[in-house]
C-alpha cells in the first residue's frame, strides 16, 4: 500500500489548484480562477453535463464567454436555447452557481476544473467518444466534464492515475458479490484505486472490498456528493469520503435523476485504465459503461457467470457482440489487461502428476506397466516399442524417482502410481 497520507490536495491552494491561475477567453478577456470556476458551474446548471455544443462553445469562447453567450440567448441550437431559457426562469445562473460554491465550502467539498493540478486529463479523451449505435441523448452528448465536485482528501488525478472500474448489477447474486469483493480487495491490496458508482450490489461490494484492504476507492455519483443515494449505502459513502473520494459533476444537493446515472457512466469509463463488468442483466447501465470503455479503446473485461442466471445475460452479450472485450476470471487476468507490458497472468493448470516431468520414453514405459503384478524388461521393451538398452536406462531413472520398484522377476509400479494417475486428460 502507498504510505503517503491523504491531504496533499491542499498543498497548492484549495483542491490542489494552481494559485493565481488565469485564462483568456475567445474575446480576449482574462478571467481569474474564481470567474472560470463560477462560469463552469453555471454552465453545468444550464445544460446537463456532456452537452457537446456547450463544450464546443467553451473551447471557442472560454467558460465566461460561453456563459455570456448562452445567457444572451445566443445558443447555436434551438433545443439548447430552449433549455437555457427554461433554467433561467428558475433562477439566475451566476447566483445559483455562487450559492452552490458557498454551500460546498461549508461542506468541505471542493471544485476541480481543467487547469487545476488535480484535474484528471484522461477524461479529455471523451472529446473523441462516438458510439456507433447512438440514438438517445445520453449516448450522443458524451463531451468531457466542465468541472468536478470532490469530497475527500486525495488529489483526484492521483487517485485516478492507477485505477480500475468494477461495475455491475444492483440486484447482484451471491456469486457476483463474492467476485466483486475479491476484485476490489485484490486491486486495492496492490495499490490500484477501485472506481465504481456507489450503487447497491456489485458497486458496493467492490467499494467495500477496497476499503477492507485499507486501499483507495472512488465513487462517481449521479447526484450531489452530500447526498447518500441509495440511502442504504450512507455509511459506505461516509467511509469512502473519509479515506477515498466521492466525485460528481453535479453540485451539492443535486437530485439523483435517472438519466444522470447514464451520463456519469462515461466518466467512470474514461477516468480509469480499464473497466471490469461483474454481472449485468439484459438492460443494465453497467453494460453501457463497458461499451463506453470499448469505444474509448480502454481495456474492457467481463467476468462470466452461470448461463442460467438473468444477471449474466448482459455480461455475456457484451462478450458475444464485442470481440475486443476480454473474458477474465480473477485478479491476475485483470492486472494482465491493465498493468504494464509483461505482467502476464499465470496459465491455469491442473494438479501436477508424478509423471509430468518425464520424457516421452520414460512416460511410455510407465504407461505400459501393468497396474498389478510384475513385468520383465524384454516384455516392457516390446510393449513400449523401445530398445532393451533404452528401457534399462529409463527404469533406473524411474527407480530413483520412486515410480517403479525392482522385483526378483521384473519391475512393478510403486504405490500410489496407478492407471488413474497415468490416464491422459
Amino acid at each position: 500500500m502507498d504510505d503517503r497520507r491523504p491531504g496533499r490536495a491542499g498543498t497548492a491552494g484549495r483542491g490542489g489548484r494552481r494559485r493565481g491561475h488565469h485564462a483568456q477567453d475567445g474575446r480576449g478577456h482574462v478571467s481569474s480562477h474564481e470567474e472560470l470556476t463560477l462560469a463552469r458551474v453555471a454552465l453545468t446548471w444550464l445544460a446537463e453535463p456532456g452537452t457537446r455544443s456547450v463544450h464546443g462553445l467553451v473551447d471557442e469562447l472560454g467558460p465566461v464567454g460561453a456563459l455570456d453567450l448562452l445567457l444572451d440567448g445566443g445558443a447555436p441550437q434551438q433545443a439548447l436555447r430552449e433549455s437555457v431559457a427554461a433554467r433561467n426562469r428558475a433562477g439566475d445562473a451566476r447566483a445559483v452557481a455562487a450559492e452552490a460554491l458557498h454551500r460546498a465550502d461549508r461542506l468541505g467539498v471542493r471544485v476541480v476544473i481543467p487547469g487545476d493540478d488535480e484535474w484528471p486529463g484522461t477524461v479529455e479523451h471523451l472529446r473523441t467518444l462516438r458510439l456507433s449505435d447512438a440514438r438517445r441523448r445520453v449516448d450522443i452528448e458524451t463531451a468531457p466534464p466542465l468541472c468536478f465536485w470532490v469530497r475527500g482528501s486525495w488529489p483526484l488525478a492521483e487517485a485516478l492515475d492507477r485505477s480500475v472500474a468494477v461495475v455491475g448489477a444492483r440486484a447482484a447474486t451471491a456469486y457476483g458479490t463474492h467476485i466483486a469483493t475479491d476484485l476490489g480487495y485484490g486491486l486495492a491490496d496492490r495499490d490500484w484505486t477501485v472506481v465504481s458508482g456507489g450503487a447497491f450490489g456489485i458497486d458496493a461490494a467492490a467499494h467495500r472490498g477496497a476499503l477492507n484492504a485499507g486501499g483507495r476507492t472512488v465513487a462517481v455519483l449521479a447526484c450531489g456528493v452530500d447526498r447518500a443515494y441509495p440511502m442504504g449505502n450512507a455509511a459506505l459513502f461516509d467511509r469512502i469520503g473519509d479515506t477515498g473520494l466521492l466525485v460528481s459533476e453535479w453540485p451539492p444537493g443535486a437530485e439523483p435523476l435517472r438519466p444522470r446515472f447514464l451520463i456519469r457512466n462515461r466518466v467512470i469509463a474514461a477516468g480509469t485504465r480499464g473497466t471490469v463488468l461483474v454481472e449485468a442483466a439484459a438492460r443494465s447501465g453497467a453494460t453501457q459503461t463497458t461499451r463506453r470503455a470499448l469505444a474509448l479503446g480502454r481495456p474492457a473485461m467481463v467476468v462470466p457467470g452461470p448461463v442460467t442466471s438473468a444477471m449474466s445475460v448482459g455480461a455475456h452479450e457484451v462478450l458475444r457482440e464485442h470481440s475486443e472485450a476480454r473474458l477474465v476470471t480473477g485478479l491476475a487476468q485483470v492486472l494482465e489487461e491493465v498493468g504494464r507490458i509483461g505482467e502476464l497472468a499465470p496459465v491455469p493448470r491442473g494438479p501436477e502428476r508424478p509423471t509430468d516431468l518425464l520424457d516421452d520414453d520414460a512416460r511410455s514405459i510407465v504407461e505400459v506397466m501393468p497396474r498389478r503384478g510384475r513385468v520383465g524388461v524384454d516384455a516392457l521393451a516390446a510393449r513400449a516399442g523401445l530398445a532393451v538398452r533404452t528401457v534399462l536406462r529409463k527404469l533406473s531413472l524411474l527407480e530413483e524417482l520412486s515410480l517403479v520398484v525392482r522385483r526378483d522377476d521384473g519391475y512393478a509400479l510403486a504405490n500410489p502410481i496407478d492407471r488413474a494417475i497415468r490416464a491422459p486428460d
